[in-house]
This record gives structure tokens, sequence and C-alpha cells, in this order.
């Protein structure tokens, strides 16, 4: 499975980008054919303190599965996305063994 990292105004640590990695290696467990993995890290200009976006697309035969979270820090958002990819993978585990 390939993992592609992009942050979007500014520079990731390779602390961030680590945490991403094992954070999203760990979605093989849900659906065994991932091809690979998008992620975009945005850091929005605003007032608000949630100003974190992490967008996850998964790469899966027939279809792609996203999710796009927004939180107060990067690790919470990169979180929050993979809870709903995990679900959204199952069912397409499921969806799959039915055909």
């Amino acid at each position: 499975m390939k993992i592609n990292v992009h942050s979007l105004h500014f520079d990731a640590t390779d602390k961030l980008l680590s945490f991403v990695d094992t954070k999203v290696g760990k979605l093989d467990t849900f659906y065994d054919g991932i091809i690979g993995v998008d992620v975009t890290l945005k850091l929005e200009k605003s007032d608000i303190s949630e100003n974190k976006i992490a967008e996850i697309r998964v790469q899966i035969p027939g279809d792609d599965v996203f999710s796009s979270r927004q939180a107060k820090s990067f690790e919470e958002a990169v979180d929050l996305s993979i809870d709903a990819l995990k679900k959204q993978l199952q069912k397409a585990k499921e969806k799959q063994r039915r055909v």
C-alpha cells in the first residue's frame, strides 16, 4: 500500500508524518486490497481554533472511500477520519463478499 501525504499552507513535522503513516497503515486490517492512500493535511486560516483539516482518500478496487474531518489538532482530525474510513471499508468488504 502506497501512502502519499501532502501538507498545504504549512510544513509537516517528521513526528506528524510518522503518526499519519502509523494510523493509515492500520487500515490494512479492515480491507486487504487497498491500492493506495492520499492524505491531505490543510491549515485553514481562520479565527476558530478548529482550523486543522485531514482529508484521506483510500483507493480500493472498483471505488474510492473518502473522509474529511476538521479538529483542533491534526492528530485528532486524522483519528476522526480513520474512524470514519474503518466503517466505510467494512461496508465495502461486506458488499464485496455478497457479490
